[in-house]
């Protein structure tokens, strides 16, 4: 357990880890709930014509959700004080990737029936799938270093290293605009919180470096 853990009023821990942390669990369950509940035929919200297409558009919209609500924990931890918050972040983080690896896997397999040849050459007529593979090559290592033991091990590299999400990010609200062909209104709103995120923590940093730059006022030394 780590310090900022220990440091919980045990009612608070207690409703972290078995309140807060399952509710959420289940939640970010449920996207995958859905696919699977439709490709056996039951009776779910149906999976349309193609339910190839459907189950590979929800898995990529739930992962593409949940690193927008992964990046919304800092300035929502900011702006109500409530650092606690900070304890579901590694969660959705991992389901974050979870959901892209999903997206990926179903894409090589029910749509191009895991044909390299196939693969090879949607990759060439359509370049945001390079883009979305490169978002899941740089999601792996967050995936992978995201224990308690890996944010021991590896100390403050452990920060530069997530601070990959920024352009993993990027590199997923990019994906899905470049493949939506004419209505780009649902990508446009994913560019423009990804944009509100990214500028809150510009604005906060250079605010910080303002104040740290600033003389000492006279007489308060």
């Amino acid at each position: 357990m780590s310090n900022a853990s220990s440091r919980l009023p045990g009612s608070t821990e207690r409703r972290y880890r078995f309140i807060y942390k399952p509710l959420l669990f289940i939640a970010c369950l449920v996207p995958l709930a859905w696919c699977i509940s439709g490709a056996l035929g039951l009776p779910v919200p149906a999976l349309g014509v193609d339910p190839p297409r459907k189950v590979l558009g929800i898995l990529g919209h739930t992962a593409l959700n949940l690193l927008l609500i992964t990046l919304a924990v800092t300035p929502l931890r900011q702006l109500s004080g409530n650092a606690h918050l900070l304890r579901l972040r590694r969660m959705l983080g991992v389901f974050a990737f979870t959901y892209a690896l999903l997206h990926f896997i179903n894409y090589v397999g029910a749509i191009q029936g895991f044909s390299g040849s196939l693969i090879l050459k949607d990759i060439y007529k359509r370049p945001y799938i390079t883009i979305g593979f490169a978002a899941l090559l740089l999601l792996l290592p967050l995936a992978i270093t995201s224990t308690n033991g890996m944010m021991r091990r590896l100390k403050r590299r452990w920060q530069s290293l997530h601070r990959l999400i920024y352009p993993i990010a990027i590199l997923g609200v990019w994906h899905y605009w470049w493949q939506v062909k004419k209505d780009i209104r649902e990508p446009l709103i994913y560019a423009v919180l990804l944009a509100a995120l990214l500028g809150w923590r510009l604005w906060r940093r250079q605010r910080a470096t303002s104040r740290s730059a600033s003389p000492t006022a006279p007489g308060t030394a």
